[in-house]
């Protein structure tokens, strides 16, 4: 869905519906209009900046179109959210979940809005010409997976939100099976990775809540201070399973400096940044985790990041989405893999 697209959907919307709802739910909001930005366009939940007066939330629902039985439930997010915010406060605070189609198609919640710099392919401003920024902003991103790796989960009432024993094999076994649903080009390596993926599953640590999608863009930073994490978004994938899943999709997405092109653009490619083995040095020493097969781990961080660029170029490759930008998407794909294969042979850590 173009940008275009989105804003013409955006209108669809009857906004004063859900502006009369929110002023019977929430006391105290003032007369003015409400005011509505789209955050997010795509085939993801969508996001909007929501005002009415001073007061600031966002909004969240499913995309528009038909959608598959049982995803993008905003509900469940909404409920993590919920038991979440109490003992992790960088997941925002829900304010209210909606499912009353007579105000929108779809069941939506809002939740409040963080304040910051969300880091992306490069540095604001205010970040830029600080020496330090580099640094801070790894360590600070080491020091908040850390901390919620360490939450008790059982404690914060979310044991029911995911089920732990056996969640990497159903995770490998599931992606596989994606891949192999979605496959345009032919890869010869991918099933000589896929069975070593099988045939290699490491025990997993003790369970911890895992975010599922841990990564730089995902968390927003105090806009005066480069080493203060004042948020963590996108929690709809988050559930209670294996944690190293977590520290290697951030270990992946942490691009390295001359690296073949994959599709995915990171500011840790500038000065400053910590490397990979880095990361992971400080991850194991701030945790007291053994991460002594994060290899296989990291493997598997490659490879389901270029299963999800291959359903999108399945997409594109039958007419279903039609962003010019996804046909070289199988660049990025083999390359992804191409890394998948170095994680496997132990080269990327070094």
């Amino acid at each position: 869905m173009s940008q275009q697209q989105f804003q013409n959907k955006v209108t669809e919307v009857n906004w004063f519906k859900v502006e009369r709802y929110l002023k019977q739910e929430i006391p105290g909001l003032s007369d003015a209009s409400i005011q509505v930005k789209p955050f997010s366009a795509g085939y993801s939940n969508l996001t909007y900046f929501i005002t009415i007066g001073d007061w600031q939330a966002v909004l969240r629902r499913p995309p528009f179109g038909p959608i598959p039985p049982k995803a993008h439930d905003m509900k469940r997010e909404c409920e993590i959210l919920e038991k979440l915010n109490r003992v992790f406060p960088l997941a925002p605070k829900p304010y209210l979940y909606c499912e009353d189609s007579n105000i929108m198609e779809r069941h939506f919640y809002v939740m409040e809005k963080k304040e910051g710099i969300v880091l992306d392919d490069s540095l604001p401003a205010e970040f830029e010409n600080r020496e330090e920024t580099g640094r801070l902003v790894s360590n600070a991103v080491v020091d908040t997976l850390v901390k919620l790796h360490m939450i008790d989960y059982e404690a914060a009432g979310l044991h029911d939100f995911g089920y732990p024993n056996g969640y990497l094999s159903r995770q490998v076994h599931g992606w596989i099976k994606r891949f192999q649903n979605s496959k345009t080009n032919d890869i010869p390596a991918v099933e000589t990775l896929e069975k070593w993926l099988i045939d290699n599953i490491p025990p997993s640590p003790a369970p911890t809540i895992v975010h599922n999608d841990f990564k730089l863009n995902n968390m927003m930073f105090s806009s005066s201070n480069p080493g203060e994490v004042v948020g963590v978004f996108d929690w709809e994938l988050s559930t209670i399973g294996d944690p190293f899943t977590d520290l290697a999709a951030a270990i992946a997405y942490w691009s390295a400096p001359g690296e073949e092109d994959t599709g995915l653009t990171s500011v840790t490619t500038k000065p400053g940044f910590f490397s990979r083995k880095e990361l992971l040095e400080l991850y194991a020493k701030k945790s007291g985790r053994d991460v002594s097969n994060i290899d296989y781990y990291l493997t598997f961080a490659f490879y389901k990041i270029a299963v999800i660029l291959q359903q999108i170029y399945y997409r594109w490759k039958i007419g279903e989405a039609t962003d010019e930008r996804f046909s070289k998407l199988d660049i990025g794909i083999k390359n992804l893999l191409n890394q998948a294969g170095k994680a496997q042979r132990k080269e990327l850590l070094r």
